[in-house]
C-alpha cells in the first residue's frame, strides 16, 4: 500500500502540475498579460509547483529533511539524468545555445545557497535572501529578453491554447489547485513510510525517490526537446529549474520554518550538487555538444551517486 500511495502521489503531482500550468497560462493570456512575462514567471512557477508543494508538505509533516533533500536531489538529477538520458536518444547541439548569463546566475545562486547552509540551518532570513535573488533573476531575464533582437513575445508559450474555453480553464485551475496538495500528501506519507520500513533516513528518500519523482516533468520536457533538436529548450529548462528550486522553492519553504542541514549534506550532497552544476561548463562555455558518449557519462554519474547514497 505504501508503494501504491507513493506512486499515486507522483502521478497526481505530474498531472495536477500540468493542469495548473495550462489553466494559469491561459488565464494570464486572456487577461492581457504579455507572453514574455507568462513564460518567465507563471510557467516557471507552475512547472515547479510539485516540488514546492512537496517541500511545504514536508515542513508541515515535521520532516524538513525531505524538503532539503528534494531540492538538492532534484538539482543533481536535473543535470546528470535530465540531460544525460535525452542525449542517449539524440545529440543536443548545445554549442549553438547562448546560456552563459543564466548559467552564471545559477552557479552564483548555488554557491550562496551552500554558504547559507554552512551554519547548519536555513531560517527565515536565509529564505528571504534566496527568494529575493530569484526575483532579481526573473526581473533581469525580463529586461534582457526585451532588449534582445529575438522577440520572445511572439513565441509559443507552453500550455497556451487560444481556443480554450473559460469552463475548461476553470477545470484545469481547480484540478491543479486540488490535485497538487493531495498528490504531495500521498507522496510524503508514502515516502516517509518507505523510509521507516527500510530504515533509510528521510533525507536519503528526499534525495532519491522524491527528487527523482518531482523531476519527471523536466525529464519529459527535455526528452521531447532533444527529439525536436531544441537544445536551447533542454539546457534552459535545466538551468531555470535549478534556479527555481533553490531561489523560489527553498526560499519560500525556509520562510515557513527552520530547515536543519545535517553534516552529511554539508560534507557530501551540497558539493555533489555544485559539482554537477560545474559539469555544465564545457557545454556552456566551450561549445561542446552533448552527444551519446556524454549522455552515457552523465547518466552513469547519476547512477553512481544514487548507489553511494543507498
Amino acid at each position: 500500500m505504501i508503494w501504491i500511495m507513493t506512486i499515486a502521489g507522483l502521478i497526481l503531482l505530474v498531472l495536477a502540475g500540468d493542469a495548473l500550468v495550462k489553466g494559469a497560462v491561459n488565464t494570464s493570456l486572456r487577461l492581457g498579460i504579455p507572453p514574455l512575462i507568462v513564460s518567465l514567471t507563471i510557467v516557471g512557477f507552475g512547472t515547479s509547483a510539485p516540488e514546492l508543494l512537496v517541500s511545504l508538505q514536508s515542513m508541515f509533516a515535521g520532516v524538513p529533511e525531505l524538503a532539503l533533500g528534494n531540492v538538492v536531489g532534484s538539482n543533481v538529477a536535473n543535470v546528470l539524468l535530465i540531460l544525460g538520458v535525452p542525449a542517449l536518444i539524440s545529440v543536443m547541439h548545445t554549442s549553438e545555445v547562448r546560456t552563459r548569463n543564466s548559467y552564471l546566475q545559477m552557479l552564483a545562486m548555488s554557491v550562496i545557497f551552500i554558504a547559507l547552509c554552512w551554519d547548519g540551518m536555513l531560517n527565515l532570513l536565509d529564505g528571504l535572501i534566496l527568494a529575493v535573488l530569484m526575483l532579481v533573476s526573473i526581473l533581469h531575464s525580463i529586461r534582457v529578453a526585451r532588449r534582445s533582437r529575438y522577440n520572445r513575445d511572439e513565441e509559443e508559450v507552453e500550455g497556451a491554447d487560444d481556443k480554450m474555453s473559460w469552463a475548461k480553464i476553470a477545470f484545469f485551475l481547480v484540478a491543479g489547485i486540488v490535485g497538487l496538495p493531495l498528490g504531495a500528501q500521498f507522496l510524503i506519507n508514502g515516502a516517509t513510510a518507505v523510509a521507516e520500513q527500510f530504515g533509510v533516513p528521510e533525507a536519503v528518500i528526499g534525495l532519491t525517490l522524491v527528487a527523482l519523482g518531482t523531476s519527471l516533468p523536466e525529464l519529459a520536457t527535455t526528452v521531447m526537446a532533444a527529439i525536436r533538436k531544441q537544445a536551447d529548450v533542454a539546457i534552459g529548462n535545466v538551468i531555470g529549474s535549478n534556479m527555481f528550486n533553490i531561489g523560489a522553492i527553498l526560499g519560500i519553504t525556509a520562510m515557513t520554518g527552520n530547515i536543519p542541514v545535517s553534516k552529511e549534506f554539508m560534507h557530501f550532497d551540497l558539493w555533489v550538487m555544485l559539482a554537477a552544476s560545474l559539469v555544465l561548463i564545457p557545454f556552456v562555455f566551450m561549445r561542446v555538444d552533448i552527444g551519446r558518449v556524454w549522455g552515457a557519462v552523465l547518466t552513469a554519474l547519476y547512477v553512481t551517486y544514487i548507489w553511494v547514497l543507498l
